[in-house]
């Protein structure tokens, strides 16, 4: 189950980011991002052999390996020139929609949806971007991507209210939610009803100085 979520997961976040659709290999899927400080990443739903071997093949900066699974049974899979990156969390929730919370005075909520992807932008009085979030749906799977919170809102409940603007484009009404999260959005998520499946770790090599 986790193997199809997860492919599911990375299957509409390539569509919400306009990247290539993954492909098998090594054990795992790979995205070929072409993005200047990420030329591509492989991804595994768990410990593989695929992993050791791809971490011996490769030589060369901005590329990762990322793993359903702890940071350390990740890092023993690969070889020394391998680092730890900032870490995540792969998280669901059970789909059924959520009224959107009144806004505070002065922002303005805007969505557009052109299937399969949503976007949502809360602005300040001044048209400038105070929260924004992307959604997509592929094959029985939702997913939230890139909530974003300007520094100077926060914590006056924009990141909930996107969420919930977000969940309101979705199409099928039985499809997972999956999003990852960093430590500080897993906090939001967790108070609105999102739950934990499983850390998410990633190693690079570390470009030279």
């Amino acid at each position: 189950m986790e193997a199809e979520l997860l492919e599911g997961w990375l299957r509409a976040r390539s569509i919400a980011r306009g990247l290539p659709q993954p492909v098998a290999d090594h054990g795992g899927l790979r995205v070929d991002t072409g993005l200047p400080h990420e030329r591509r990443r492989y991804v595994f739903a768990g410990p593989a052999p695929g992993i050791s071997e791809l971490a011996l093949k490769i030589s060369e900066p901005h590329i990762y390996i990322k793993m359903l699974g702890p940071a350390p049974q990740l890092l023993a899979q690969v070889n020394p020139k391998w680092t730890l990156q900032p870490g995540g969390y792969f998280m669901t929730k059970e789909p059924g929609r959520t009224p959107v919370p009144s806004l505070p005075p002065g922002y303005r909520l805007q969505v557009i949806t052109e299937l399969p992807l949503t976007t949502a932008r809360i602005l300040a009085e001044d048209d400038t971007v105070a929260a924004s979030g992307y959604a997509a749906e592929y094959e029985g799977v939702f997913v939230f991507d890139r909530i974003a919170t300007a520094p100077a809102h926060q914590h006056q409940g924009l990141g909930a209210a996107i969420m919930a603007a977000l969940g309101g484009a979705q199409q099928s009404q039985t499809a997972q939610r999956v999003l990852v999260a960093t430590e500080a959005g897993r906090s939001l998520y967790t108070t609105i009803g999102w739950r934990v499946r499983s850390p998410y770790s990633t190693v690079a090599i570390k470009p030279l100085s």
